[in-house]
């Protein structure tokens, strides 16, 4: 008898309790619910127990924004379905700024400069290609949607009080900054040249089926400000595909709170911890949902880091016009930049960020495929019963008190806990960033991971992008994850192949 059987014959209640919390009643942490809204709500996310065929809306993984669109390399660019016509037109509108070029100042066109002067790409398209997955440059090209997160550890009281009261994730590297930028306007050089080595790993399946893993080493050539911090911490990160964004933003944060359970209390094995920031522009302390680590809270401020970070572009969140350049890059400081009094205050002023907030917002998760095919409905039995959905959890329904309309009420099929978990010593990138351990790691969703061939031209998974398929990204997984990975190890040749097809049916 499988797992899943022996579980059926001892009853579902053994199953579902760990993936419930065990409520007593429904929902009372949400709010924004009636108490009819609650038990409709507690009814349509209890998690499935029949694997025979799909579950209802489960094909509109966007709840009522999911486009029904034919599928080709634009199926991460459409809007949500269910934007009014004037919010679509602002999704145009944040569109052309997204693909916007930036250029060097001064420059004849004064509302396109303020590149840099460090960067690692002159557009937000640019990383995000077709709003898609980044990953990490082919042999012989400069990395452009792969970059590193650089910092130091605490090295006086002053920065051990910024980590502690949050007004810092981490410490910046002295001269280089926050993060890595390998391009530079014109006068300047880029930081440097960022090189990847690579080691196999075998691992070996139950059928013997040997797969070689790739395991990567980073390394620094032609740095432009002479050595690094000696205790310098590196993180790689691709960019991760925009889809969903603004639903992401709508879950109740009690929903996600609501599986917290950093210290493991229920002894499942499972214990994931929210990494709880500051907002920049209220100071609150609130929970992060965004990035590989959770680190911003809202799409906002994600979008005003990147401007910053990766064009090196002031907004209203993030003033400063020289970006990522640290004191100790002073000519880089001292170069000209794209403020202009009368188009108002920083380089990007509003409503240039709101607009491609908004954009990033409404992308649109693309329908799922393939729901009712026998071998699909095989691996999300699959993938229920090796345990995946303690951390991809599959459904949510929005807060209704949502800031955009499209955004409320909606059932949203994302597969994740937007917590962080300790993936182990493989995937440990050895910098600790808020809560986040070098070993923590926010579940990524995913919705529409299976049309990144079809986006992007690849199927590189995982933060550094060093997976070449979703069995790979599955075999990296360790920590909280190694039971169900070495589950996926263990079984059938014919269950790991309904495994994959499920995933690549979201």
């Amino acid at each position: 008898m499988t797992p899943l059987g022996r579980m059926i014959a001892l009853g579902w209640l053994a199953l579902l309790l760990p993936l419930t919390g065990g409520r007593a009643e429904p929902l009372q942490h949400r709010d924004d619910l009636s108490q009819e809204d609650r038990a409709r709500v507690e009814k349509i996310i209890a998690p499935t127990t029949d694997f025979s065929r799909p579950e209802s809306f489960e094909r509109n993984s966007g709840g009522a924004g999911t486009p029904h669109k034919r599928v080709n390399r634009d199926s991460f660019s459409h809007p949500n379905a269910n934007l009014s016509f004037e919010d679509e037109q602002t999704f145009r509108i944040g569109n052309g700024l997204f693909k916007k070029l930036w250029a060097s100042s001064p420059s004849s066109t004064q509302a396109s400069d303020g590149l840099g002067p460090l960067y690692n790409a002159r557009s937000c398209q640019a990383c995000h290609l077709k709003d898609g997955r980044g990953r990490p440059p082919l042999p012989g090209d400069r990395a452009v949607s792969l970059f590193l997160r650089l910092s130091i550890p605490p090295q006086n009281d002053a920065d051990r009080q910024a980590l502690a009261d949050k007004t810092l994730l981490a410490i910046p590297e002295p001269t280089y900054g926050q993060q890595l930028q390998s391009f530079a306007v014109p006068g300047l050089h880029g930081e440097a040249q960022l090189q990847i080595d690579t080691r196999e790993i075998p691992v070996q399946l139950a059928d013997s089926k040997i797969i070689m893993l790739e395991a990567p080493t980073y390394r620094l050539t032609n740095l432009s400000d002479g050595p690094m911090h000696p205790d310098v911490q590196m993180s790689p990160r691709v960019t991760p595909p925009m889809p969903g964004l603004g639903l992401l933003e709508a879950i109740h944060p009690d929903d996600i709170l609501a599986w917290e359970d950093s210290g493991d209390a229920d002894g499942d094995g499972i214990s994931g911890k929210a990494n709880r920031v500051r907002n920049k522009e209220t100071g609150a302390l609130t929970l992060g949902r965004f990035g590989w680590k959770a680190t911003n809270p809202t799409i906002r401020q994600q979008t005003a880091d990147a401007f910053s970070g990766d064009i090196g572009i002031a907004t209203p969140v993030n003033m400063a016009p020289w970006g990522d350049c640290t004191e100790a890059q002073a000519r880089c400081r001292d170069m000209p930049h794209g403020d202009q009094a009368r188009l108002g205050p920083s380089e990007a002023p509003d409503p240039v960020l709101d607009l491609v907030a908004f954009y990033s917002s409404n992308l649109a998760v693309p329908t799922r495929r393939d729901i009712d095919d026998a071998s699909v409905l095989k691996g999300k039995q699959v993938f229920y019963e090796t345990g995946c959905v303690a951390c991809h959890r599959p459904k949510y329904v929005t807060s209704r008190k949502a800031e955009n309309p499209a955004h409320r009420f909606q059932l949203i099929w994302p597969y994740s806990d937007l917590l962080l978990h300790d993936m182990g010593d493989g995937l440990s990138d050895d910098r600790p960033i808020g809560d986040a351990t070098g070993r923590e790691w926010r579940t990524p969703p995913l919705w529409g991971i299976g049309l990144t061939q079809t986006v992007n031209g690849h199927t590189r998974f995982l933060h550094d992008g060093r997976a070449r398929n979703l069995l790979e990204a599955i075999l990296w997984h360790g920590g909280e994850a190694k039971a169900a990975r070495d589950a996926v190890v263990e079984m059938s040749k014919q269950d790991r192949l309904a495994l994959i097809e499920f995933l690549r049916s979201l």
